[in-house]
């Protein structure tokens, strides 16, 4: 335990922490989507049609939780939320994703098929 009373974390290697964080179906094309711009939740619907708005709101809370992504409520009517990335974590996780890109769309090329973000 830590100072705080927390149980800190134990990874196997290096690579389990980024899995752990940002691990799973959603949470790196959200993050894809938050490098290009603030979004709100309406337009991160757009942009990825298949996930629920379950889905969604849970992955953006977790986001936010781990320090990830910032959530900025508007005072207005009707309410308006803007998710965006932390300054802090902007820089990395552009390093991170561009190889993941490039790999993506290497691989895009070598098996025919289709990315719809570039297809908008």
């Amino acid at each position: 335990m830590s100072a705080t009373g927390t149980t800190r974390p134990v990874y196997q290697c290096p690579v389990d922490a980024p899995i752990e964080v940002l691990g799973g179906k959603w949470k790196l094309p959200l993050i894809f989507y938050l490098l290009q711009e603030p979004r709100r939740n309406g337009e991160l619907r757009r942009l990825m049609p298949a996930i629920t708005q379950k889905m969604l709101t849970q992955q953006l809370r977790e986001l936010e939780a781990d320090g990830i992504i910032t959530r900025q409520v508007f005072d207005q009517v009707p309410p308006k939320v803007v998710y965006d990335v932390t300054a802090d974590e902007r820089p990395r996780l552009e390093q991170l994703l561009q190889p993941l890109c490039d790999w993506g769309l290497y691989w895009v090329e070598k098996t025919g098929a289709r990315v719809l973000a570039l297809e908008e």
